[in-house]
């Protein structure tokens, strides 16, 4: 009898073990064996409105942004040809091979046609999927094919709806990390809110809308949304693998610098891995850059990126350095070339302005207070591992150890990094203010974050458990009230007061193109508008708005000539060489007016070809010749034997490159 009873006891033991252990963690929802409790059930409803929160504010913000892009540009109003021409910054020049995958007469012949692509660069023959990194476009054309939508909607309006859903994706995962972290959906909401209100300084979507990142940081906010998923350990780390896996892959295929964006983010994860912080998932970095170099045409830019190097465990400075030196020493076999990527906009420090915006709107401010706190905290945590002490497996809220988290401790050093070169390069702040504004959003939301303060503090008059409890619900109600009685009136006037974009001398210069150029013509020009022409003619050009090949830079350079203190004969010579029809010249660039003169392009090449004279700190041009671009509009020789004037308005002027030179007086 004694045996039988130790025997029901035991059995009642396993039944009673099993009523309490958790099988699937998944977002802070456990599913047991037996009936879920009423917690459980009140923590799955807040599960499932945080989920739909999540979903209808990426909804409600792609609706804004087609709203927002309709009425910006008239676009339902427009015809094709202006259509076409509102994707500014050279970025129509991606949306030419979407149009050309949905005309070629099946999708493999089109893929084919664009491996060995002859008809883009004069004289050279690309495979433009690898040099322009255009997987989001055959993927797009490959949906639209199959899924028989151009009978529901036009290609175009497709087009830009996969990158306005894929905008809405971005938010989603922002609301996602910045819920993760802080335990509550209202940290998501104000993220969001954050994001939209800073519009300007967290995308480029509004204005060039085909650019590789628009597509590819949505990827990458989905991977940082996995991977703060699986350090905080409150989402099924398998799934935040496979996602993590999913997403990086493809990013580093969509953005040909997407690698320079993870060897920042594989920093992060070292020093977390240097204090064991963090399992090790560099499998899927090495996975994914494997996966990457096949689907790339074997890339080798992967092969000697940073991240690489990082990965395999070599010295991380020396590698670094060599990839630069790299970079830069094929740059500086032109002088030009060096000095106009500098000039970029993206590579100039940002203005006061940004930071100003950022103030205005309240992220600024609490920023600086959640990254003070989080990093005291980290700061503390690796003083205890550097002292042996072991890490806190189970944090509490009194603990007041924010800086414990590990998913915290990652995004202190991921928006350190990546704050510091925003602080260098404006182009980095797309990169850094989004998640400026997620973890502002967690930061305020968050009682451990609030406890932590107290803690230090050591209050005592009020329970600071019920205190960081009552700030972390106060502070972002009252943060979300003032931005909404102040920046909503101004985002519904953006949808009712917008002014008409038109610019009727490109679209003059396009339909001469199209009715009077030779189908076989070459077109000479600044990229930008060589990217507009190539859109909305197929003409071939001399070079392609991509600042990533050495080669088209250098193309650049000679096509620029013709704004350079140079005789008709050199420009002549050099247009040839690049069998060159018909050249552009554009009234901006020739006689630009700038404050910054030493970023004008006419410096630039009179810099790079000795054209200038130094005189008490200031700078002179000097050259036997004129300045080539105004000389030839005078009408004389020997700039009528070269060149023969087709056509004109107030921004263009197109010339024609004489076959046969007549010497005329």
């Amino acid at each position: 009898k004694r045996k039988e009873k130790e025997k029901t006891t035991d059995i009642k033991n396993v039944f009673k073990s099993r009523k309490t252990t958790p099988l699937v963690p998944i977002c802070n929802v456990c599913f047991y064996d037996s009936a879920p409790s009423a917690g459980f059930l009140q923590c799955l409803v807040r599960v499932f409105f945080g989920c739909l929160a999540a979903v209808a504010c990426g909804m409600l913000y792609a609706v804004y942004l087609s709203t927002y892009h309709d009425r910006k540009f008239w676009f339902s109003t427009r015809q094709e040809l202006e259509r076409e021409i509102t994707f500014q910054e050279g970025s129509g020049l991606y949306y030419y091979y979407y149009k050309h995958m949905l005309t070629a007469p099946s999708f493999e012949r089109g893929l084919y046609e664009l491996t060995i692509d002859n008809k883009t660069v004069s004289g050279e023959t690309i495979n433009i999927v690898e040099r322009l990194s255009l997987y989001p476009e055959l993927i797009t054309s490959f949906v639209y094919r199959i899924t028989s939508s151009q009978d529901v909607v036009e290609p175009i309006y497709f087009y830009i709806g996969a990158v306005f859903g894929l905008q809405a994706v971005y938010v989603t995962a922002l609301f996602v990390c910045s819920w993760v972290m802080s335990g509550t959906w209202v940290a998501g909401m104000l993220a969001v809110a954050w994001y939209v209100i800073n519009r300007p300084d967290t995308t480029k979507v509004d204005h060039a809308i085909p650019l590789r990142d628009n597509w590819a940081l949505p990827y990458f906010s989905c991977q940082v949304a996995a991977l703060t998923g699986f350090l905080s350990n409150k989402i099924s780390s398998m799934f935040c693998y496979l996602t993590m896996s999913a997403t990086t892959v493809t990013f580093l295929l969509v953005w040909e610098h997407s690698h320079y964006v993870l060897f920042i983010q594989g920093l992060c994860l070292f020093l977390l891995d240097s204090f064991d912080l963090m399992a090790d998932i560099h499998k899927v970095y090495l996975s994914s850059l494997f996966l990457a170099y096949l689907f790339q045409f074997q890339n080798p830019a992967l092969l000697s990126s940073p991240l690489l190097s990082l990965l395999i465990g070599s010295v991380l400075a020396r590698y670094f350095q060599v990839e630069l030196a790299e970079c830069f020493l094929s740059s500086c076999f032109s002088d030009f070339v060096t000095n106009f990527l500098l000039c970029q906009e993206s590579f100039q420090a940002p203005s006061q302005d940004l930071f100003l915006r950022l103030t205005q709107a309240s992220v600024l401010p609490f920023y600086f207070l959640v990254l003070a706190v989080c990093l005291l905290s980290t700061l503390q945590t690796i003083y205890r591992r550097l002292s042996g002490q072991p890490m806190t497996t189970n944090l509490r809220l009194e603990d007041g150890r924010i800086g414990e988290q590990p998913e915290v401790i990652y995004h202190v050093f991921h928006t350190l990094l990546f704050g510091g070169l925003a602080l260098l390069f404006d182009g980095m702040k797309y990169l850094w203010t989004p998640y400026v504004c997620m973890f502002t959003a967690f930061g305020v939301c968050s009682p451990d974050l609030w406890m932590t303060v107290f803690k230090w503090l050591k209050l005592k008059s009020i329970h600071p458990v019920v205190l960081s409890l009552i700030l972390s619900t106060a502070v972002p109600t009252i943060i979300g009230f003032s931005l909404w009685r102040e920046y909503c009136p101004r985002v519904l006037a953006e949808l009712s007061d917008l002014p008409e974009f038109y610019d009727p001398d490109t679209v003059e210069l396009i339909s001469w193109i199209r009715s009077q150029a030779p189908v076989a013509a070459v077109f000479a020009g600044s990229p930008q508008m060589l990217g507009m022409v190539k859109l909305c003619s197929g003409a071939a050009v001399t070079s392609l708005p991509l600042y990533s090949d050495i080669n088209l830079l250098r193309r650049t350079e000679d096509t620029y000539q013709v704004y350079a203190m140079r005789s008709a004969e050199d420009v002549y010579k050099i247009l040839t060489s690049q069998k060159t029809n018909y050249v552009i010249i554009e009234e901006s660039i020739c006689n630009e007016l700038s404050l910054n003169k030493g970023c004008r392009i006419k410096d630039l090449l009179d810099i790079a070809n000795g054209h200038v004279v130094y005189d008490k700190g200031e700078i002179y041009s000097f050259s036997k010749h004129g300045r080539f671009c105004q000389e030839i509009k005078l009408n004389y020789s020997p700039y009528t034997n070269y060149f023969t004037r087709v056509f004109w308005n107030r921004s263009y002027h197109v010339y024609k490159v004489n076959s046969v030179i007549s010497f005329q007086y």
